[in-house]
């Protein structure tokens, strides 16, 4: 396969199997990180963070059943070869998830709006990921190195599964597996859920896709002809990557991530199809507009500083059971539960 396509398409290819069945799950299983907080916090039912915290045991289940079969090597995983830091965790995450909530919707989510003809979804695309950039490498890096330092990790992987094993003596794959096992059998647990068919196939379905992210790319690592990072699907730095390859298509290769961007854009759109809801939508309120670009730019800056988004530290770096991943996850729930109800509470006498 490389040899007929390339490294860089390869890649891309890889990145887009995965990044169609979540674009798909987001369509056809609404899956969805605000609209599960939503449903928690105002809508009385924990369904759809059930299904996310499902998406999560699968992830972990199948990234460590990969390492113990020897298939990858989980040390070398994105999130455990970056020493973890609070600040960035906590900080990023409670701006991104205020973000989020100002925009209606995340990174991952508003590529999957925008596979179903939201052109308000465009905007915050192209807001975030302009922004992802701006403080990734650009004008705004240095002030992100000053406030949010962060380093490689030299010593011992950040793991959870990795420190109990320490403890313990146990196998680092055998406990990232047990984990999983329990996760998954808590979020099944409850009878209601157990029985919704659709949203237990749709959550497995995006943790089955973060699997496939590090399979990929840990074949590719062993097989290519460049290097690889070993790395799962994220939602904030490859969007605009995507952005400045669609700009510079002549002297910028393709990437895992570029196709994975791609990938959740038609997964969403032939899920939208499938169902009918193809429409095309546009803003009709300037102050909606408004929030909805601030709230894109707070994303991309959250993510850069922690280094992920909601599927990328909330399902990729969990999955390797990196401490980074429910440090941020929950900061990320925790902002956007403040701006929820901002939203809700103190917009209503003062519109943004």
């Amino acid at each position: 396969m490389i040899e007929l396509f390339g490294q860089p398409l390869t890649a891309a290819l890889l990145g887009g199997f995965g990044g169609m069945l979540l674009g798909l799950a987001a369509r056809l299983g609404r899956f969805c990180t605000l609209g599960a907080i939503e449903d928690m916090l105002y809508g009385g039912s924990g369904h759809r963070m059930r299904m996310w915290g499902l998406a999560i045991g699968v992830a972990i289940l199948g990234s460590f059943a990969l390492a113990a079969l020897g298939f990858i090597n989980i040390d070398r995983a994105f999130y455990l070869g970056v020493s973890f830091a609070w600040a960035p965790a906590i900080g990023g995450g409670l701006l991104f998830g205020y973000g989020m909530a100002l925009a209606g919707t995340c990174g991952f989510g508003a590529l999957a709006r925008l596979g179903g003809g939201d052109l308000r979804a465009f905007v915050i695309v192209l807001v975030m990921g302009l922004t992802a950039y701006a403080v990734l490498s650009g004008p705004l890096a240095p002030a992100r190195l000053l406030l949010f330092p962060r380093s490689l990790n030299n010593g011992p992987p950040d793991g959870i599964a990795h420190v109990l094993a320490a403890l313990t003596g146990g196998s680092v794959p055998l406990i990232g597996m047990g984990l999983g096992v329990i996760l998954i059998a808590l979020m099944l647990a409850v009878r209601d859920f157990r029985r919704d068919l659709r949203a237990v196939l749709w959550g497995s379905v995006a943790g089955l896709a973060v699997v496939s992210g590090w399979a990929g790319t840990a074949w590719l690592a062993r097989n290519g002809f460049g290097t690889q990072t070993l790395m799962s699907h994220s939602y904030a730095a490859p969007v605009g990557e995507s952005l400045l390859y669609a700009m510079q298509g002549s002297v910028r290769p393709l990437s895992f991530g570029i196709g994975s961007v791609a990938g959740v854009w038609v997964g969403a759109f032939v899920g939208s199809l499938w169902q009918g809801h193809f429409r095309w939508e546009a803003c009709e309120d300037p102050r909606e507009l408004r929030r909805q670009i601030f709230g894109a730019g707070l994303m991309g800056t959250g993510a850069v500083i922690a280094m992920g988004c909601t599927i990328g530290q909330g399902i990729s770096a969990i999955s390797v059971l990196a401490f980074s991943g429910p440090v941020t996850l929950a900061s990320i729930v925790a902002g956007a539960a403040f701006g929820l109800r901002q939203l809700i509470v103190g917009f209503r006498s003062n519109p943004v």
